[in-house]
C-alpha cells in the first residue's frame, strides 16, 4: 500500500520539486499551505489534496495530518520574518506536538551542513540545527537531511552565485570565498528526500547529503564564471570585511532580499562539508550517482532566463528537470544580471 506523505512548504523552491516526484513514485501526497491560490495552476494540482494553513494554526495542521504516514517539514522563516528563530523554534515544537498526537511514523526535514559543534554559527545555521533538534526529540522517528548549498535555477543560493560572479568582474572578498563547500544538486536533493519518505528507519538520526565535489566558494564562483562564459574574475582578498557588510554588500549586488541574503552570507564563515559520506548507504544512490558541480551548474544554465521568472508551465517540468524555473518560483529568482565581463564564447 502506498504511503501517505504530506508535504508542509510544497511552494518553495525544494517542496514544488519534490511533490511531481513523489507523485510519480505512487505516492499519495497532501500538501498544508498558506496561501493556496498558488497552487492554482500547478500541473498535479488535482492530483493532491491541499489544506488551506500554516505550522502556527494548530487546527489546520492538526487536520491536515490526519492519516498521514510521513510529514515532510520543508519550511524555514528565514526572509519571511525579523525573528526568525524564535518562530522557527516554535513552529518546529508545535510541529512536533501535531505528529505525536496524529500517529505520523515518520517525520523528513531538510537542514543546513554544518561544522560539529555550536560554536560560531550564523543565525541562519543556529536555528536550522535547534530545528533539527526539536524534531529529533520525537516521539516520531525523525530523518533530517542536513545539505549546502543546493544548485539549480532559482534556488536562493545559486542566484547568489550567479549574480555575484555576473555582475562583478572584479570584488574585494572577505575570508569566507576560501571556505569548503559541498554543492549539491536541486535533483540529487529531491531524490535523497523522496528516499527518505520510504527507507528503513528505526530511529531518528542526521544524514549528510552533498555532491561528489569539495569546493572553495571562490572555486565555485570561477567555475560558474568559466561555463557561464565569462572571463575569470579577480578577486582581492580584505580579511576585514566583516559577515554583516558582506550581506549588506550582497543585498546591493542580488535581487535577493536583503532578509535572505544576509543570513545566507553570513552562514558562509562556517564550512559546509559532508561529515559522514553514508546518505547512498541509507537513501542509495542517485541514478547515474551524483551530480558534480559543474555539470549542475550547466544544467542551471540550459534554463532561459528573461525578466523574470516564467509566467506559465509551458515546457516547465520539474520532474524530468529539477534544476529547471517554474512559475512558483520567487519573484527574484532567473532575473538575468546585467554582464560587464565576458569571454567571446556564449553563454552555455
Amino acid at each position: 500500500m502506498a504511503a501517505s506523505v504530506l508535504v508542509i512548504g510544497a511552494t518553495g523552491y525544494v517542496g514544488s520539486r519534490l511533490v511531481p516526484r513523489l507523485l510519480a513514485d505512487g505516492t499519495h501526497v497532501s500538501v498544508l499551505a498558506r496561501s493556496p491560490d498558488k497552487l492554482a495552476d500547478v500541473p498535479w494540482r488535482d492530483r493532491v489534496t491541499v489544506h488551506e494553513g500554516g505550522l502556527d494554526d494548530d487546527a489546520s495542521l492538526s487536520r491536515a495530518l490526519r492519516g498521514v504516514d510521513v510529514a515532510c517539514h520543508l519550511v524555514h522563516s528565514m526572509g519571511t520574518s525579523e525573528d526568525f528563530e524564535r518562530e522557527e523554534r516554535e513552529t518546529a515544537r508545535s510541529f512536533v506536538d501535531a505528529v505525536e498526537a496524529a500517529g505520523v511514523r515518520r517525520i523528513v526535514h531538510l537542514s543546513g551542513l554544518h561544522p560539529d559543534g555550536d560554536e560560531d554559527l550564523s543565525p541562519h545555521l543556529r536555528s536550522r540545527v535547534e530545528v533539527g533538534r526539536i524534531l529529533l526529540g520525537s516521539r516520531v522517528p525523525a530523518l533530517v537531511l542536513q545539505a549546502g548549498v543546493v544548485i539549480g535555477s532559482g534556488s536562493a543560493s545559486f542566484e547568489m552565485i550567479r549574480h555575484l560572479t555576473t555582475r562583478l568582474p572584479a570584488m574585494v572578498t572577505p575570508s569566507w570565498v576560501h571556505n569548503r563547500i559541498q554543492p549539491i544538486a536541486v535533483r540529487d536533493v529531491v531524490h535523497y528526500l523522496a528516499a527518505a519518505t520510504t527507507c528503513p528507519l528505526d530511529a531518528g538520526r542526521t544524514v549528510d547529503i552533498g555532491g561528489p565535489d569539495v569546493l572553495e566558494y571562490g572555486e565555485m564562483m570561477q567555475q560558474y564564471a568559466e561555463e557561464a562564459g565569462l572571463h575569470r574574475r579577480i578577486m582581492v582578498p580584505v580579511p576585514l570585511l566583516t559577515p554583516r557588510l558582506s550581506s549588506l554588500w550582497t543585498g546591493l549586488v542580488t535581487p535577493l532580499p536583503l532578509g535572505l541574503a544576509g543570513p545566507l552570507v553570513e552562514s558562509l564563515r562556517c564550512e559546509a562539508i559532508v561529515l559522514r559520506e553514508d546518505a547512498d548507504e541509507v537513501l542509495g544512490a542517485p541514478p547515474g550517482g551524483r551530480t558534480g558541480y559543474r555539470q549542475a551548474v550547466r544544467e542551471a544554465l540550459r534554463v532561459p532566463i528573461g525578466p523574470a521568472r516564467p509566467a506559465s508551465w509551458d515546457g516547465a517540468d520539474p520532474l524530468e528537470d529539477p534544476a529547471t524555473q517554474i512559475p512558483s518560483d520567487a519573484d527574484w529568482s532567473g532575473v538575468r544580471p546585467p554582464t560587464l565581463w565576458r569571454a567571446a564564447r556564449p553563454e552555455r
